[in-house]
Parts: structure tokens; sequence; C-alpha cells
């Protein structure tokens, strides 16, 4: 194979290739995290999620996050993966295991918040659940529940959805 085989008689001309590198954020966080966030916390309970998570019941918008998990189900990382409106998120499978795998993740929770205060899931999250489930049973990532935060919680896992 030569340059005239693959790119015809001539001079050939230059080839723009994209390369594609993780970029990594460290966020530092002034407040006392300590507070609300201990550094080897296991996550063995949804209450638990619930009430680290529960300042999600003031927001006025709707926040879809995953909690990457390590081996241990200890936190590796929080994703905000989307922001929605009163009522709704745009989530994707893509957009939300893309970043687990980034995280070496072995595990990840769903976390999302209803402000209205009402943690029954619609049939919307039910199918979002599904989805973001089965695409990563492929990946090798476990979603060990989901969650949602409204006056109180609930989650997929303790209701036999997941």
């Amino acid at each position: 194979m030569t340059i005239e085989t693959l790119f015809g008689p001539g001079k050939p001309k230059p080839i723009r290739f994209k390369t594609i590198k993780a970029v990594y954020e460290t966020l530092t966080v002034r407040d006392q995290v300590s507070d609300y966030l201990s550094t080897g916390d296991r996550y063995s309970s949804p209450a638990q999620v619930f009430e680290t998570f529960r300042f999600l019941q003031r927001e006025t918008r709707e926040y879809f996050i995953a909690l990457h998990l390590d081996g241990k189900i200890r936190i590796l990382c929080i994703d905000i993966v989307s922001i929605g409106s009163l009522n709704q998120s745009i989530v994707h499978p893509r957009d939300t295991l893309k970043n687990s795998l980034l995280s070496s993740a072995a595990a990840i929770i769903l976390i999302h918040n209803h402000p209205t205060g009402d943690p029954a899931p619609s049939s919307e999250d039910i199918a979002i659940t599904k989805r973001l489930n089965e695409a990563a049973d492929i990946i090798g990532i476990k979603i060990l529940d989901h969650i949602i935060i409204g006056d109180t919680y609930m989650s997929f896992v303790e209701r036999g959805l997941m």
C-alpha cells in the first residue's frame, strides 16, 4: 500500500485528527463539608443518602445527580448530570455514564429532587431509570439505587422498582 493507492496521484493533503483528553476539575469547598459529608463514609442505606442530600429539598429546580462510588461504596465524585426546570430535567444515559467511566466508578447511586415536594416517581423517572440500568449493565457499572428527594424520599430499591 502506498500514498498513491490511498489518496490518488499528486501531493497528499494533510489529514486532521481530533484527540480527546480527559480533564478533571478539583472543586475546593470552603464550607464545613465535614458537617454533612465525611471522607470514607460508606453508603449502605437510602436514608443515609437522603440525610446527606436533603439540601436538595430547598432547590426550586430539578437536579439530577450521579454519586460515583468505589468498590467499597465510598464517594469518588459527585456529578451534577443535569439541572432542569421546576418539574423536568433532561437526562441521557450517554451523559450520565460518560463521567462514571472517567472517574473509574464501580457503582453509582442516582439522586434527583422533586421541587414540588412529592417524591413519587413519574413514568419518565421509571423509564429513564430502566434505560440507565440497562446501559450501565453493558459497560459493567452497577446502579445501586435511584433516590428521589422531596419532603421525604423514595428509593427505587426499597419500592422494588429496581
